[in-house]
């Protein structure tokens, strides 16, 4: 690495899940004896979501976190004293503070590093990933650790159909190192506070008690609306910035909250739905977990290799967006 390094580039990739898999049917199931009706069929023909990972007993997000940073620095060749940035991104942290980031620090007996959480629910893991370059570019850190980690079931409301079915638990890490080379091309995140209605979670503790709702709610009109628009119109920006076209993208890993939103996307691109990671299937919507999680399947299964230009996208309550555009390097 030259002395003079102010690029990052991605060297490992990892993911965790709860050991308990709900299929369709299951959860079909599970609905019905608290009097709410769903259906493989219902959730499948709207969402593409088949089964999802649901957190039990001990399983936490600072657990699934840690398991998912274990798995990328064993593929990065790193051990936990190297890194000297750590950033979670969770919507559901164990505990209002410390931090989930210096928590995770603590399980991997790392000591020093600057840690934080990033909270942008969905987009969270694009916001860290766009935090933590930046810091390499700007000399504060060398050797990153970035992850997103939920435990989305733990804030369901189990009468909502609507929502309910959508989210699952998860965790992914990615790990960034400075470099002479730009591994990292572009990024941007961006949000409108105006639409904090649209996806939200508003309960709170107050006084030792919570107060509001404490539960996830969402408009899925509003949303799907949303997100076609904002995530095409981040990927066209993010393009436009490392100077590249739609066309020479080798991957798309967009948040994976619904197959129809990744399609149209896809559409909006030009870009064939064979180039575009999709784990909604098999996971369900992750929140911050669900583009690590997407980005290191298709690392792992060898979709994703070197040479290739990968665009991560995140969108969520807030409402939040962003892309990032790499080069493996």
């Amino acid at each position: 690495m030259s002395a003079n390094a102010v690029f990052s580039r991605l060297v490992g990739t990892g993911s965790a899940l709860p050991g308990r898999c709900v299929s369709n049917p299951e959860l079909q199931q599970f609905l019905a004896e608290r009097g709410v009706l769903t259906s493989d069929e219902w959730i499948r023909e709207r969402t593409g979501i088949e089964q999802r990972y649901f957190a039990s007993g001990d399983e936490t997000t600072t657990s699934l976190a840690h398991a998912a940073a274990q798995k990328a620095l064993e593929a990065s060749g790193w051990s936990p004293s190297d890194c000297d940035l750590i950033i979670v991104a969770t919507s559901t942290a164990d505990q209002i503070f410390p931090s989930t980031a210096c928590m995770l620090q603590g399980l991997l007996g790392n000591h020093g590093a600057a840690c934080f959480d990033v909270q942008a629910v969905c987009s969270g893991f694009v916001y860290a990933t766009s935090i933590a370059d930046a810091l390499i570019r700007a000399g504060q850190a060398q050797k990153a650790l970035v992850v997103g980690s939920e435990v989305f079931s733990r804030i369901m409301d189990w009468q909502d159909r609507t929502t309910c079915v959508l989210f699952g638990d998860g965790a992914g890490a990615i790990t960034l190192q400075a470099s002479d080379r730009p591994g990292i091309l572009a990024s941007r995140v961006h949000a409108n506070g105006s639409l904090s209605g649209i996806l939200c979670a508003s309960g709170r503790v107050q006084g030792g008690e919570v107060w509001g709702d404490p539960f996830l709610r969402m408009d899925g009109q509003g949303v799907f609306k949303q997100a076609v628009s904002v995530l095409g119109q981040s990927a066209e920006e993010v393009l436009q910035l490392a100077g590249m076209q739609s066309d020479q993208l080798d991957w798309l890993v967009p948040h994976q909250a619904n197959i129809r939103i990744l399609q149209s996307v896809s559409r909006k691109l030009g870009l064939p739905m064979e180039r575009v990671v999709s784990t909604v299937q098999q996971h369900g919507n992750t929140s911050a977990a669900s583009v690590p999680l997407a980005l290191d399947l298709a690392v792992r299964d060898g979709r994703i290799s070197r040479g290739h230009h990968v665009m991560l996208q995140g969108v969520g309550g807030g409402f939040t967006w962003g892309s990032v555009l790499l080069k493996m390097i």
